[in-house]
This record gives structure tokens, C-alpha cells and sequence, in this order.
């Protein structure tokens, strides 16, 4: 029976339970204990992201394996993690307990039984106030965003509670600094085409004494501008060849009554607006050209994470 057991223990994945924290001290200590009792096989690691409180100190207390990232901001600790930790699969969530731990079997079930790299936590406000009008409307039109430009796959674009494999982390750059690593893990599992799927997942206020780091205005604007260059780095062709377009409708536009003049009089009397349109075409034509160069470098690069990503093999299964 314990060969059975030892067996049985010996091809089960190992899970590893990733939490960035900023001065969570009021909350760390309680989500630590809460993974524990739901994934009582995981490693549980804490990564004290430049905190001035007692985060570390409460997070080892619990029975984590803390480890330090004094470059401040939340891509910077996700980086952390997943360069120092290694697992089959691992379970990314925040450290101010605004997420169900109980769901966390489910959520690694889901992505066993269903061989998905990654399952995202939709949230699903419990507590009245949850919900905040500009954070959820920020989070419907940068999803929206991301699903034109890279097609659909979520609802929940900004999620912190998700389920990756080994080959989802082992090949993903991790580029972004702040809140902007929600963005480019989804980008990332779209770019590759990745099998993915979502699971809802209850969503609560913080609890007293915690204070949000999301900054409305100024993350959300660095997530539109991460969405933009993600655009212009793994779609440069389409990103390049708009710009191109509007450059030459622009150029169009201005030689038109130039031509039609110098047809009728075989005189060009705006000569600075016929230098301004032919600049504008020779414009529309580098950035043209800039995409086709660009698209063939992407493509070299997407082949590159690809052969990354098959390099580590599926999880085990139970």
C-alpha cells in the first residue's frame, strides 16, 4: 500500500502557489493559510514585492516560501516567481484576499482534465461595492480591445487568479513592469495559440485595512499603451500597414486638386502642397514596407517561443 501511495505521489504534478504582495500584511498571512488548506500538496510562494510593512514576515510566519523583488510593481514579482520557481503547475493569484482559495482545486482540475495552459479566474462580484464603475468599465473596453486585435478567448482580460502550466511559464518573457502583466500573459497564451479556457469565480471586497495599489487612471492608461505595443510588436503588419493606409488616403487626398489643376492648366501653383503629399506617399510606402520586415521578424521570434513552449512537456496527470 505505501509503494501504491509513493507511486501514486511520484507522477501527481507539482503545484506551486505563486502570490505577488505590496504591504499586504493584513491579508497575506490568511491567503497563505487558505491555499494551504486547499492545496495542501502545493508549495506556496510569496514574493515580497519592495513591501515597507511586515508582508515578509507574515507570509513565512504562515508557512510560505518567501522570496524578494525590490524592483517595485507587480510584472516585476510575477517575473520573479516564475524565473525562481519550479512546478508542473502553477497557481497565480493576489495576496489581498479578494479570491475564493476553495476554487483553486477546480480551477487546477479544469486545467488537467481539459490539457489547458492556462484557466483564468473570471471574477464575479459577491459583496455590494465590489464593483467599481470605472475599473469595470476599463475592464470591458480593454477586452474588447484585446479580442478584436487577437481574437476572443475571455471576459476577464485583468483577472489575477489563474492556473499555468510549466510550458505556458517556462515561455513567456515577462516584459511588463506594473498591472500591465494581465495583458501580456493573455496576449501571450492568444500569440501562441495556447488551449485556454476561463472559469467563473466568486470576487470579494478587500477586507478592512487593505488598500488597493490599482491606480484607475494611470494603470489603465499603461495597460492601453501595453495593448498598443503588443500590437505593433506580434501584429506589426496590420499595425504598420493602417498607418500606411491613412498616409496615403491623407497624400491622395492633397495631390487630388493638384492633379486635376495641373491638368487643366499644365500649371502646379501649390508646389508646397504637392511636396506634402508626395512626402506623405513616400511615407505611407516605408511604413508599408517597415511591416513586411517587421511581420517576418515577429514570425522568427513566435517560432523561437514556440519551440520554447514544446520544449517542456504536458503536466502529469493524477
Amino acid at each position: 500500500m505505501r509503494d501504491a501511495t509513493d507511486a501514486h505521489q511520484a507522477d501527481a504534478p507539482k503545484i506551486a502557489v505563486l502570490i505577488p504582495c505590496h504591504n499586504e500584511e493584513s491579508t497575506v498571512g490568511k491567503v497563505v493559510a487558505d491555499f494551504r488548506a486547499a492545496l495542501p500538496d502545493a508549495e506556496i510562494v510569496v514574493c515580497d514585492n519592495a513591501s515597507t510593512d511586515a508582508t515578509a514576515t507574515r507570509a513565512a510566519a504562515a508557512g510560505a516560501r518567501v522570496v524578494s523583488q525590490p524592483l517595485r510593481g507587480k510584472g516585476n514579482a510575477v517575473w520573479r516567481l516564475f524565473a525562481d520557481v519550479d512546478a508542473d503547475l502553477y497557481v497565480l493569484v493576489d495576496g489581498d484576499d479578494t479570491y475564493e482559495a476553495a476554487d483553486a482545486p477546480a480551477l487546477v482540475a479544469r486545467c488537467l482534465s481539459g490539457r489547458f495552459d492556462m484557466v483564468n479566474g473570471a471574477r464575479v462580484p459577491v459583496d455590494p461595492g465590489t464593483s467599481r464603475f470605472g475599473h469595470d468599465l476599463g475592464n470591458v473596453a480593454l477586452t474588447r480591445m484585446v479580442v478584436a486585435a487577437f481574437g476572443h478567448q475571455f471576459d476577464d482580460m485583468l483577472s489575477g487568479y489563474r492556473v499555468f502550466t510549466r510550458r505556458f511559464v517556462k515561455s513567456f518573457p515577462a516584459l511588463s513592469q506594473g498591472f500591465e502583466i494581465e495583458t501580456e500573459l493573455t496576449v501571450h497564451a492568444l500569440e501562441l495559440r495556447m488551449p485556454v479556457s476561463e472559469v467563473r469565480t466568486p470576487y470579494r471586497l478587500r477586507p478592512a485595512g487593505s488598500l488597493s495599489k490599482l491606480r484607475t487612471y494611470s494603470d489603465g492608461l499603461r495597460i492601453l499603451r501595453t495593448i498598443f505595443v503588443l500590437l505593433k510588436e506580434e501584429r506589426p503588419f496590420q499595425f504598420f500597414g493602417v498607418l500606411a493606409v491613412c498616409f496615403a488616403l491623407l497624400s491622395v487626398g492633397l495631390a487630388l486638386p493638384v492633379l486635376v489643376e495641373f491638368a487643366e492648366t499644365g500649371l502646379v501653383p501649390r508646389l508646397p502642397t504637392a511636396v506634402l503629399a508626395s512626402a506623405l506617399m513616400i511615407v505611407a510606402v516605408l511604413n508599408f514596407v517597415c511591416g513586411l520586415i517587421l511581420d517576418t521578424v515577429t514570425r522568427g521570434r513566435r517560432e523561437l517561443k514556440l519551440l520554447r513552449y514544446l520544449e517542456a512537456g504536458a503536466p502529469r496527470q493524477r
